[in-house]
C-alpha cells in the first residue's frame, strides 16, 4: 500500500490542516530501524543503538562484598540491650579476602569491596565503632544485613544487561566493561544526505552579489546531525533549475537512508522542489499547523535498492532548526533503531514577558530560561521571526506553546523544552 493510501485511511489525516501531535504519529509509524548491525570495540560504541540485547555472563558483583570500610561479623553476635566487644581476627581487602572463619565473639576488619566471609551477615562502618586494642565495641540498634552489596544485586547471571535499542551512554560503556565485553553488535550509522536549494544561496568563502545570502542552512543541518551521530553528505547548494534538482535528489536517494533538503517547499514561482518530490517518489506534502515551520514535506524517494526517506524542510533559518528537532531528530532516532527515542521533557516555567499567539496552532518561540527569586522563569529572546537565526543561538530553549493556548500574559505559566540534552 502506498504512502498516500495508508496515511487517507486514518480518520485525521487532512494533509493541508495537521497538528503538530499529528505529523509526529504519521512519521513515526513509517519507520523502521535500518537492518544492518556491525560490531565495535567498546570505546567506539558511545552514542550508537545497540542492535542485541547483552547478556550477563555472571553475577555482578561475583560475591557479597562489603558496602563500607567497617568490622564484617554475625548479627546474632551482637547484644540487643547495649553495645557488644567483639575480638578483631583478621582482615579482608577488596581483591584479597579473609580465608579463615569468624567465631563466636569474633569479627574482621573489613574494607568496601572485599568479599564477606563465610556465615558473616552484617557490616558496621568504622565510624561507629570504638577500638579498644585487639577488639571493637560496637554500638546497639545495628540491622542484619547492613552495608553489604549482594552477589548479582546489580546484574544477574543469564538476565539482559542491556537489551537492543539502548542508546549507549558513557554509564553503559562501564556496564559492559564490568562484564569483560569488548565489542558489541550496534545499528550502522545512519547515512543522511543534504543540500539546500535557491538562486540567492552563497557558499562562505565567495564574494556575495546583490541579492545573494550566505547559506547557513547546511551548516546548522551539518551541526545538528553531527550531534546525533549520522554519517552526511554534503551536497552543497542546487540551484532553482528543474534539471539540476533531479539531479541532486537521484544521487542523494541512491547514496543515503535519509535526504534532508532546506528551501523550496512553499509555493513561490520557483520552488519546484514539492513537484519534484512528487515526481521522483511519494510525497506527502503537509502544511502543519506550526510557527515557525509551516511547510514541510514527509515521504520517500525512489524505489528498492535505492529508495530513502525524505524531509523537505523550509528554507528560513529558524523554520530549519525548528522542524528539525521537532521532526526529525526522532525519525533519525527511530531509523537508528533507538527505542524508546530520547525524549526531552517539557518543564512549567513563569513567562517573565507577554506573548501574541492565536489558538490553531503550535507555536515554538525561543527562550532564555533562568532562575529568578528561586523559581524558573523564561523569556522570549527578542525578536521571533523565522529568519531570525540569532534568536536560536541566544536561547537555551524552546517556549513551546500548545495548538488550543491564545495570548500569554506575564506571569503565566508556559511549556519550555530545553535545548540541552535536544540540541
Amino acid at each position: 500500500m502506498s504512502l498516500t493510501a495508508r496515511f487517507s485511511c486514518l480518520n485525521e489525516y487532512d494533509p493541508d490542516a495537521l497538528s503538530v501531535d499529528q505529523a509526529r504519529t504519521f512519521i513515526r509509524s513509517q519507520l523502521t530501524p535500518v537492518g544492518t548491525h556491525e560490531r565495535l570495540a567498546l570505546r567506539s560504541a558511545l552514542g550508537r543503538v545497540l542492535a542485541s540485547d547483552v547478556i550477563a555472563p555472571f553475577n555482578v558483583p561475583a560475591h557479597d562484598n562489603s558496602a563500607m570500610d567497617g568490622y564484617a561479623l554475625r548479627h546474632a553476635e551482637l547484644s540487643c540491650n547495649g553495645a557488644s566487644r567483639l575480638l578483631v581476627v583478621g582482615t579482608a581487602l577488596a581483591g584479597k579476602g579473609f580465608a579463615g572463619s569468624v567465631g563466636a565473639g569474633e569479627c574482621v576488619r573489613i574494607m568496601t569491596g572485599a568479599p564477606l566471609p563465610a556465615a558473616v551477615d552484617t557490616v558496621v562502618i568504622q565510624e561507629m565503632v570504638q577500638a579498644d586494642g585487639a577488639s571493637v565495641v560496637v554500638p546497639a540498634g545495628q540491622r542484619r544485613g547492613q552495608h553489604i552489596r549482594l552477589a548479582g544485586e546489580d546484574l544477574a547471571a543469564g538476565k539482559p544487561a542491556l537489551v537492543a535499542g539502548r542508546l549507549i551512554r558513557p554509564a553503559d560503556l562501564g556496564l559492559l566493561a564490568s562484564l569483560g565485553c569488548a565489542e558489541v553488535s550496534v545499528h550502522r550509522r545512519l547515512r543522511v544526505a543534504f543540500f539546500s536549494t535557491g538562486d540567492e544561496l552563497c557558499s562562505i568563502g565567495t564574494s556575495l552579489a546583490d541579492g545573494e545570502v550566505y547559506d547557513s542552512n547546511r551548516y546548522t543541518i551539518f551541526g545538528m546531525l553531527g550531534r546525533l551521530g549520522c554519517e552526511v553528505l554534503d551536497l552543497g547548494v542546487v540551484r532553482d533549475h528543474p534539471a539540476t534538482l533531479e539531479a541532486a535528489f537521484r544521487e542523494a536517494a541512491a547514496a543515503a537512508d535519509v535526504v534532508i533538503t532546506s528551501g523550496g517547499v512553499s509555493v513561490g514561482e520557483a520552488d519546484f522542489v514539492k513537484g519534484l518530490m512528487a515526481q521522483l517518489g511519494e510525497v506527502l506534502f503537509w502544511k502543519i499547523a506550526m510557527k515557525p515551520g509551516r511547510p514541510m514535506a514527509f515521504g520517500r524517494l525512489g524505489d528498492g535498492a535505492h529508495s530513502a526517506w525524505l524531509f523537505g524542510l523550509p528554507g528560513n533559518p529558524v523554520a530549519v532548526m525548528v522542524t528539525f528537532y521537532q521532526f526529525v531528530r526522532d525519525a533519525l532516532y527511530a531509523l537508528m533503531g533507538a527505542d524508546p527515542l530520547p525524549v526531552v521533557p517539557l518543564l512549567p516555567a513563569v513567562c517573565t514577558a507577554a506573548i501574541r499567539k492565536a489558538p490553531g496552532r503550535t507555536e515554538f518561540q525561543r527562550g532564555i530560561l533562568s532562575q529568578v527569586d528561586g523559581r524558573w522563569c523564561v523569556r522570549p529572546t527578542g525578536a521571533q521571526g523565522s529568519g531570525v537565526l540569532r534568536s536560536m543561538s541566544d536561547a537555551n530553549c524552546f517556549v513551546v506553546l500548545e495548538h488550543d493556548r491564545g495570548q500569554v500574559a506575564v506571569g503565566d505559566q508556559v511549556q519550555v523544552q530545553l535545548f540541552d540534552g535536544l540540541v
